[in-house]
């Protein structure tokens, strides 16, 4: 379980102080997939990145099986950043190394922790490629996948340490409508079959809609509403979520 409390996230520039995050509190089972979703510049890829503290909260606490993590640092920073595995929006794989390489690379902090052998990264690295589909593909290089392929490759990556939270932040924005479908059809069976709490951020309500079982929406570094799909979608409360609903019907 993740119990975010409180959580704000200042940051300061040119301009003065921006409030990215405002006093976020969530609590995401184990085991759920759980969609946050907002227009650009709402405050989810802060709000996700304060789970594993690639963004350090300038207040509120953190806390993930019980155990309070805002103020880890070092190894134990290591440790918790292996068991919560992280999707980015731009993918970020290695161009100069091979499919099997970019997806045991996460092994080398893992090794250090003692959670991982070399030859079992390597054995790790081929089952997590067959399980994303992209078995045959160890020595191929980035520049000869599709994109759609390079985010099964970072998803395999983001699975490596066998992390028990996955956080997708905008992990399928840059793909087509299918490819969008098969990723995330490939994240429920992870979900599913794995056991792994998905926390997904999304702009897009059609992806909410396919994956998602629980969603907050924000707006302005707050939420302003949470509860189930179906909750949220078909009584919304939120001002900016009747925005996005009528811009997704005026989409379609």
């Amino acid at each position: 379980m993740i119990q975010l409390t409180d959580i704000t996230k200042v940051f300061d520039g040119a301009a003065g102080q921006n409030r990215a995050l405002d006093g976020v509190t969530l609590t995401i089972q184990t085991g759920e997939v759980y969609g946050i979703i907002g227009e650009s510049g709402a405050g989810k890829s802060t709000l996700v990145r304060c789970i594993n503290l690639l963004e350090h909260p300038t207040s509120g606490s953190v806390v993930i099986d019980g155990q309070d993590v805002t103020g880890l640092q070092g190894r134990a920073l290591r440790e918790l950043r292996a068991d919560v595995g992280m999707i980015f929006q731009g993918i970020n794989l290695f161009q100069q190394r091979t499919v099997l390489d970019n997806v045991i690379f996460p092994s080398t902090l893992a090794s250090a922790a003692g959670r991982i052998s070399g030859k079992e990264a390597q054995d790790r690295g081929r089952e997590l490629l067959k399980l994303v589909g992209l078995e045959g593909k160890e020595g191929s290089y980035p520049s000869q996948l599709s994109g759609g392929q390079q985010q099964r490759v970072a998803i395999a990556r983001a699975l490596m340490t066998r992390p028990k939270y996955l956080l997708c932040d905008e992990a399928t924005s840059a793909l087509d409508t299918l490819t969008t479908s098969q990723v995330l059809d490939l994240l429920a069976r992870i979900n599913e079959e794995l056991g792994v709490t998905i926390v997904l951020i999304t702009h897009s309500l059609a992806v909410a809609r396919r994956i998602c079982g629980r969603i907050a929406v924000m707006e302005a570094g707050r939420v302003v509403e949470e509860g189930t799909v179906a909750e949220v979608f078909g009584n919304p409360q939120a001002e900016v979520t009747r925005a996005l609903l009528q811009f997704e019907g005026g989409a379609q």
